[in-house]
């Protein structure tokens, strides 16, 4: 992949060209800009700054570790003399500041630096975020400063706290998000029906990407990469909770609980032995870091609903505690072929999961059929009927309303190789009548989101995996 970007090249970069834009455009501006990146690990921070850096004008680029203050200067002074600033290291620099000003006195107009995994630094001189507070104050730097970290809710705090030293001061804060799906066929060569099943494990960390096409099909990244104990992302889960979380045993516990299928905050409550007071908070911040989400019934509101329930957000992570982490016994005697055998066997239902969702965020905020439809959600509740007026309970993937309201969107996910249009549409049309969200005047309009082509399928609006990801 190509794009010229105001007379800059960027070489195999998918999707993110809306980010790349706001750094390039930011470094472009007459004064020095202070920009803070953030994001998930892996999801590709450091490659995006590296992308962006100007080598030519001998921009400073330098990844943090987690040794001491003293060895953390001397190895970015090593770093800097690297660079192109004879003789940097061969001074002693005895704090942040010092050497900062030093770096300010030599370094070219408008270069970067760039700090990654700046956290790490900051854990071991509490001070920094101050020392970069004076000196941005001062407004005397030449150079653009960049920081980075993994760390979600630390760089949170650091920028958005308005407690913190550098509350305020950033020119640019870009917190990366995940990919979307329609990328994911450019990156591993697939077609739409595979993007799917390949982003039900992958999701958009683009890491992930890169470590599965090594391997010449899904199943052999998913014994060699998760289920091998010696796997590179083996370890993936409980090192993004790491980067996050204080208290990592819970958050796994809770995740691994909503991955095996207790949704509702009782279940999850009861089945951590906790009272539901005390997960709210950890919950509340898997939420925050994109790692779980909440949903409520159409039409209810998010924030009174009593019927929300909680599913994992993140593809690697639900693929984990769905078919790894309960299972880690049997992996450690090798019994790999046993694990597989039990994703081959729930392999499509796992899937469908994704598709739902995937299918809801198409619609949300999308042009369908000359409608515009709002953020989209499932609904399920009891109907009262007839013939059955102790309720029956029922379950809608997709409703969407139009924008003017006008409109209403009732969709229906399948995952399956064989299903007959008709039967599914009549299934749905003989709830409507009774569905409590439909409005007066509304025109409902019924539309299928399928894997293959059904049975009958004149008979229905039906989208595919082509349509949902070549949106």
């Amino acid at each position: 992949m190509k794009d010229i970007l105001y007379g800059m090249e960027f070489t195999d970069f998918i999707d993110r060209k809306d980010y790349l834009e706001r750094v390039y455009n930011a470094l472009q501006r007459e004064k020095p800009q202070f920009i803070v990146i953030y994001g998930r690990r892996r999801i590709g921070k450091s490659k995006l700054v590296k992308e962006i850096m100007d080598w030519n004008k001998k921009d400073i680029y330098f990844l943090s570790d987690q040794t001491n203050e003293t060895n953390q200067r001397m190895l970015f002074a090593k770093t800097i003399a690297m660079e192109g600033i004879e003789d940097f290291d061969k001074v002693t620099y005895p704090d942040w500041e010092t050497l900062f000003r030093a770096l300010n006195r030599q370094v070219k107009e408008k270069s970067t630096v760039c700090l990654d995994e700046f956290p790490y630094l900051v854990k071991n001189c509490q001070s920094l975020p101050s020392v970069i507070q004076k000196l941005l104050n001062e407004k005397s730097l030449k150079y653009n400063l960049i920081i980075c970290g993994s760390s979600q809710q630390l760089m949170q705090g650091y920028i958005l706290d308005r407690k913190e030293p550098l509350y305020g001061l950033a020119d640019e804060i870009i917190r990366l998000t995940p990919i979307p799906v329609r990328y994911i066929g450019q990156a591993l060569g697939c077609d739409a029906r595979q993007s799917i099943e390949e982003y039900a494990i992958w999701g958009g960390i683009p890491r992930y990407w890169e470590l599965r096409a090594d391997y010449k099909d899904n199943e052999t990244a998913i014994e060699k990469l998760l289920l091998d104990n010696k796997g590179f992302l083996a370890d993936e889960p409980i090192r993004l909770l790491r980067d996050d979380m204080r208290d990592t045993i819970q958050a796994a516990t809770l995740l691994s609980i909503i991955g095996n299928g207790a949704n509702r905050l009782s279940e999850i409550a009861g089945r951590a032995g906790k009272d539901v007071t005390q997960i709210t908070e950890p919950l509340g911040k898997l939420r925050e870091l994109g790692y779980i989400r909440r949903e409520v019934p159409f039409g209810e509101d998010e924030k009174k609903s009593k019927k929300g329930i909680y599913r994992i957000n993140d593809s690697l992570l639900e693929f984990n505690y769905r078919f790894v982490a309960p299972y880690k016994s049997i992996l450690e005697l090798g019994r790999t072929e046993t694990v597989l055998s039990i994703i081959r066997s729930q392999f499509s239902r796992y899937v469908g999961d994704c598709w739902e969702h995937l299918c809801r965020q198409y619609v949300s905020g999308n042009v369908i059929d000359g409608i515009i439809y709002n953020v989209a959600s499932r609904w399920w509740g009891k109907i009262f009927t007839a013939e059955n007026k102790d309720g029956e309970m029922v379950e809608f993937d997709v409703v969407a309303e139009s924008f003017d309201k006008k409109h209403l969107l009732i969709g229906e996910c399948k995952w399956t190789n064989k299903e007959d249009a008709l039967r599914l549409v009549k299934s749905i049309e003989t709830k409507i009548e009774y569905l409590p969200f439909v409005k007066k005047g509304q025109s409902v309009h019924i539309i299928l989101f399928l894997k293959c082509e059904p049975h009958n399928k004149e008979s229905a609006r039906i989208l595919y995996p082509s349509d949902i990801v070549q949106e």
